[in-house]
C-alpha cells in the first residue's frame, strides 16, 4: 500500500453523468458523487487517481489543506 501523508483531494461534480458510458457512472458512484455541484473529500491514494482520470472531463479536483 503507497504512504498518502495524510493528503486529501476535494472532488466536485462539474458535468453532468448522464448521457456518458456506464463505466463512467459506475465511476462517479464509487466517488460518492450523486448530485451535480456536490463536493466530496477523499483520501490522495492511487485508486482515487485512478477513479479521477477515468472522469476527469466530468470533476474538478482541489487538494485539501490540512
Amino acid at each position: 500500500m503507497a504512504k498518502t501523508d495524510g493528503k486529501k483531494l476535494k472532488i466536485t461534480l462539474v458535468r453532468s453523468g448522464i448521457a456518458r458510458p456506464g463505466k463512467h457512472k459506475v465511476v462517479l458512484i464509487g466517488l460518492g458523487l450523486k448530485k451535480l455541484n456536490k463536493a466530496v473529500i477523499r483520501q490522495d491514494t492511487p485508486e482515487i487517481r485512478g477513479m479521477i482520470n477515468k472522469v476527469s472531463h466530468l470533476v474538478q479536483v482541489e487538494e485539501v489543506k490540512n
